[in-house]
């Protein structure tokens, strides 16, 4: 596995144990590439991650093997790395790591973190997110073309309803994220409310390619706007994270006039410290400008107010909510 070897980060000393140990066999990418990787892109990812309750997606042994989400700060985690006590649906809670510098990430490599999931809060105000989130997840049938066309017309709605703008991302995979910096003033339940009115507006206007139904038997071939990915304690991959998949992709900030041509496989790894050094962080204004919900919410409140369009169903592992729909599969509710 080789020596260990300290590797500097703006001025944090990280030691890496096992540097040639080997997370990616089909390019042979080892520890020590994972770690000069986040490196390469600090700043970057520092900006998506700073001051944000972090889950770590870690793979010890690499893409090949075991793997767990650790979303309570690791035992031995350095006492300059800063914690924030967060509460999950369950009504349990914890402490989580909250990345203030580089050298956080670089450490957390280490320990065969992979993806960084940040919460949409910062340490100072943990139930109030101070981002909108949006998921848009190729549903078989569809693929990352069909995502490009939905952002694009997702681009205008978010400017039509509060002159909102999107800071869009590859997901490493198959989707887009498109995220907007809001002030932190509402909480879990409104931002997620907000989110379903982007999205029924959204298939209102591409009916054909967008669907909001959270039962996959109900999706078709659509790409399904992920709405529940507001909901408290469900995070998505930060910009510049590694995904767990052989090729080693990364989710790829991007600029909106880059979103028609671009591919996931064009960002991975090897490729993204290149474009980094060449065009930097495209995300890097993405906290200048923070916006309101009003428009949103007020579409929220006109589509269950004149279509009787109310809740939407959260996930399973959560308590059910006040106006809530069943939560229940429609082939089932059918059977009952």
């Amino acid at each position: 596995m080789g020596e260990a070897v300290e590797l500097e980060a703006d001025g944090r000393t990280v030691r890496l144990s096992n540097p040639d140990k080997v997370y990616f066999p089909e390019p042979g990418y080892t520890k020590l590439d994972l770690a000069r990787y986040y490196l390469a892109v600090g700043p970057g990812i520092l900006r998506a991650l700073r001051d944000r309750p972090t889950t770590l997606e870690r793979y010890p042994d690499g893409v090949g093997g075991e793997w767990f989400y650790q979303k309570r700060a690791p035992k031995g985690m350095p006492d300059w790395i800063p914690t924030a006590h967060i509460t999950f649906p369950s009504g349990r809670s914890a402490d989580e790591m909250c990345p203030t510098e580089v050298g956080a990430v670089v450490w957390a490599a280490q320990y065969g973190t992979l993806t960084f999931h940040p919460w949409p809060v910062r340490r100072s105000d943990v139930d109030r997110p101070d981002e909108l989130r949006v998921d848009l997840d190729p549903q078989p049938g569809t693929d990352f073309a069909d995502a490009v066309h939905a952002a694009l017309e997702l681009r205008a709605v978010l400017d039509e309803f509060g002159g909102l703008r999107g800071w869009p991302k590859t997901s490493g995979g198959r989707g887009l994220h498109v995220f907007v910096p809001i002030e932190p003033r509402w909480t879990f339940t409104q931002v997620r409310r907000a989110a379903i009115a982007v999205a029924r507006e959204l298939e209102r206007r591409m009916p054909d390619r967008v669907t909001t139904r959270w039962w996959k038997e109900e999706r078709g071939e659509k790409i399904f706007v992920d709405y529940n990915q507001t909901a408290r304690d469900r995070t998505i991959a930060s910009a510049y994270s590694v995904r767990p998949r052989p090729h080693a992709p990364v989710s790829a900030p991007l600029r909106w006039d880059e979103v028609p041509d671009a591919h996931p496989r064009d960002f991975d790894l090897r490729t993204m410290p290149a474009r980094y050094a060449e065009v930097g962080d495209v995300h890097a204004g993405m906290d200048e400008h923070r916006h309101r919900l009003d428009a949103l919410l007020e579409l929220a409140a006109r589509d269950e107010r004149e279509h009787g369009l109310g809740d939407l169903p959260y996930p399973p592992e959560y308590p059910k909510m006040p106006g809530e729909p069943k939560r229940v599969q429609p082939s089932r509710a059918r059977k009952g």
